[in-house]
């Protein structure tokens, strides 16, 4: 087992399938490795933006057979991980600014876990238009999460501007998509390396 005061940061946006996905495997991961991961929301359209990089679908546009081994790959995944529940979004691509500010400001109410768990679930799983400001709202109450406070905060400054370092940060550390993990500063990009990010971690502890 690894050290637990080990640091390990997983970048997430809602907006990103691939970010659902490892959300869904990594409670495996850390079984594994008694590690801890720490969920920090950050925006994926700045982390491109800041970055050069660009979503899958645009960047391989050009290049079908990319874009049709890509989705193969994603139906392999989904079936050797028994995630089953996967919906994909009918409404992608979805803002999530105000989804990811929420993050933001429900850590700062301490119901990060279990807002995070909400908005997967109705992005991914019983796909809803979370960027329409009433379904949103509609889902946090369903959600039992407390709507009113986290819409309050989502308008302030500080909730803001806490988002916007969090993206940075993630920049600052090599991040260039979502979903990205760093540990001890090491960074592993991608659904796909969680498990060799795992074995890297049970290696180094034996």
């Amino acid at each position: 087992m690894t050290d637990p005061a080990s640091d390990a940061v997983f970048y997430f946006d809602f907006a990103s399938p691939n970010a659902y996905f490892a959300h869904r495997i990594l409670p495996g991961v850390e079984a594994r490795t008694g590690l801890k991961f720490r969920y920090v929301p950050v925006l994926l359209g700045g982390i491109f933006k800041t970055t050069g990089n660009q979503a899958p679908m645009i960047a391989f546009a050009g290049v079908p057979a990319k874009l049709a081994y890509e989705y193969k790959e994603i139906e392999r995944f989904i079936a050797r991980h028994d995630l089953k529940a996967f919906n994909f979004n009918p409404h992608f691509p979805v803002n999530t600014l105000a989804l990811m500010r929420g993050a933001v400001a429900a850590e700062a109410e301490g119901v990060l876990a279990p807002y995070v768990e909400a908005m997967f679930h109705f992005m991914w799983e019983k796909p809803r238009k979370l960027d329409d400001g009433d379904v949103f709202h509609a889902t946090l109450t369903e959600a039992g999460l407390p709507a009113e406070r986290l819409l309050e905060l989502i308008a302030t400054p500080d909730i803001k501007a806490q988002l916007m370092a969090n993206t940075q940060t993630a920049v600052d550390q090599g991040v260039f998509g979502i979903p990205s993990f760093v540990v001890d500063g090491e960074l592993y990009f991608g659904k796909d390396r969680l498990e060799s990010l795992a074995a890297a971690l049970i290696a180094r502890s034996a």
